[in-house]
């Protein structure tokens, strides 16, 4: 059977999630990695991350999409407020690892942005088995999944971990572990009463990249 591994909020920390990757003794062909959003802002090289998913969905990764990932398309797409949101939640940091002297925020020009902006248009916002839903944000407790507004599915959180009480486990990211664990030192991945898995360890803000083994139960990081 291929171990499902989940990993989510990369945030640019290409560095980080290579050596994950490496400390799973990830193998495409014996595992199924699962990618939950996320791969933009905040962290120094976003072009970088995504030249990688890219990589690794060609070799049969299951990538979704997450908040931040849908806010640089938004502003792509010169969407109404989409590049001030854009701009507050770690935009510059994206638009410099595709121009580095780039001295005044603007949308970059090159090919390379574009066929990233196109690749995460294509994205999924959920992935489920039987037994596991995988998703950025969460679910709402009260809505089938497959009727659930993607912006939910992206952006939820309270509600979600507070109110979700279906049979299949939800594998997620978006929320810090720490802020789950109630510990701003604990970045382990959460794993709540109710059937929900946190995964967030918060790499980009000096916590942990971590990565979840559905399938033995088990869990790796890198700090």
């Amino acid at each position: 059977m291929k171990r499902m591994l989940a990993i989510s909020d990369i945030h640019g920390e290409l560095e980080k999630f290579n050596r994950l990757l490496k400390k799973v003794n990830y193998h495409s062909e014996k595992d199924q990695l699962i990618l939950l959003g996320d791969y933009v802002d905040r962290g120094p090289d976003s072009c970088g991350v995504l030249n990688k998913v890219m990589e690794l969905e060609e070799e049969g990764a299951i990538v979704l999409r997450g908040n931040h990932d849908d806010m640089m398309v938004a502003a792509a797409e010169n969407e109404p407020k989409a590049w001030e949101r854009w701009i507050k939640n770690g935009a510059l940091e994206t638009l410099r690892s595709y121009e580095p002297r780039m001295k005044t925020a603007r949308l970059p020009t090159s090919d390379v942005f574009k066929k990233h902006v196109d690749f995460i248009k294509k994205l999924n916002y959920y992935y489920e088995t039987e037994q596991y839903i995988f998703v950025h944000g969460g679910v709402h407790p009260k809505t089938p999944l497959n009727e659930t507004d993607p912006y939910v599915l992206v952006w939820i959180r309270d509600e979600f971990h507070n109110g979700y009480n279906g049979d299949q486990t939800v594998v997620f990211g978006h929320t810090r572990t720490a802020r789950l664990h109630g510990n701003p030192d604990n970045h382990q991945v959460y794993f709540g009463d109710n059937n929900i898995v946190g995964i967030d360890g918060g790499a980009v803000y000096g916590g942990q990249l971590n990565c979840y083994d559905a399938t033995n139960n088990k869990t790796y990081k890198v700090d």
